[in-house]
């Protein structure tokens, strides 16, 4: 197995087709069949479907892929550390539910850095595509929180992914609304409370199940509800709707304004308020980046700020 296989196989991946993935490379379309050829005979499996439409990954295919991936981010990892300088370019990117606080991170590192040197990306995301980015090494990192209710299935999934979960801090639920809102005047805000607003919520796609949702309570009945793809949208909502998320109370001014407010949850028997864990996802075994530790300790030097 070589290096160079490892790039055909996310090549084939990424372009569906062997005759596309030849044309990225710069290879012989026969040369690389022969390649991957050689490698499945090598591992023993069949790692793509061909068919006259072109190429599909295999369900060993597909679990192949993110440790390929993993590979030979760690191979570019290497040579940006030790190698000679030459022109490319050390990618890092991270994939977060919608935390402000891990924008204000990441953005605390690019300015240590010059971004022409480096290539950086951050996706605010759905739960679900959180863990794929992580698992398909798409993103070193992932961001997401564990509670209670949603932790028991989601250990799962990362489990099945390969994927690790660590510790960054343990907040509970603040309502987070409007500065203007009617409810800011109160000490903390209770369920009842809120039944005349319109909760807003991230919407998380076909896999909207309870447990992806980013907000606790998610199985509540609530009259009205708004999904939302974005943040910005969720900010806009909370003044031109009067809405509200429940969210860890984490809020970053800077990026969001100081329009807007959080306040304490106030849970009762049948609306407990439930410890959110956050934390940050990484590949199992695998060592962080330069960057990956940098971004990581900006994440617990802002939590800690905050706490």
């Amino acid at each position: 197995m070589t290096l160079q296989q490892l790039n055909d196989v996310i090549a084939i991946a990424e372009t569906g087709s062997f005759n596309r993935a030849a044309e990225r490379l710069y290879i012989a379309q026969p040369s690389l069949t022969g390649a991957i050829k050689e490698l499945e005979k090598e591992l023993g499996v069949i790692l793509f479907n061909r068919s006259g439409r072109g190429a599909t990954l295999t369900a060993e295919g597909v679990n192949f892929l993110p440790y390929a991936r993993s590979v030979i981010m760690q191979y570019q990892n290497l040579l940006d550390a030790y190698g000679k300088a030459g022109g490319h370019r050390q990618k890092f990117a991270v994939s977060t539910q919608h935390y402000s606080f891990a924008v204000k991170a990441f953005s605390n590192l690019t300015r240590a850095y010059d971004v022409a040197e480096y290539e950086f990306a951050i996706r605010e995301t759905r739960t679900q595509q959180v863990i794929d980015d992580v698992a398909a090494g798409r993103s070193e990192i992932g961001i997401l929180y564990l509670s209670d209710f949603n932790r028991k299935v989601l250990t799962k999934i990362l489990s099945e992914n390969s994927l690790t979960f660590h510790h960054l801090v343990d907040c509970h639920a603040y309502v987070y609304l409007w500065s203007g809102h009617p409810l800011t005047k109160q000490k903390s805000i209770s369920f009842d409370d809120l039944t005349p607003y319109p909760c807003l919520s991230f919407e998380q796609g076909e896999n909207s199940n309870f447990y992806l949702a980013e907000e606790i309570l998610s199985t509540n009945e609530y009259p009205r509800i708004i999904k939302c793809c974005d943040r910005a949208t969720i900010l806009n909502l909370m003044v031109g709707a009067l809405g509200y998320t429940l969210c860890s109370g984490i809020i970053c001014e800077e990026l969001n304004g100081d329009d807007y407010v959080a306040i304490p949850y106030e849970a009762d028997e049948a609306n407990p308020n439930s410890t959110m864990e956050i934390g940050y996802l990484t590949r199992k075994n695998s060592l962080l980046s330069t960057l990956g530790e940098q971004y990581v300790q900006e994440l617990q030097k802002y939590l800690q700020q905050e706490a």
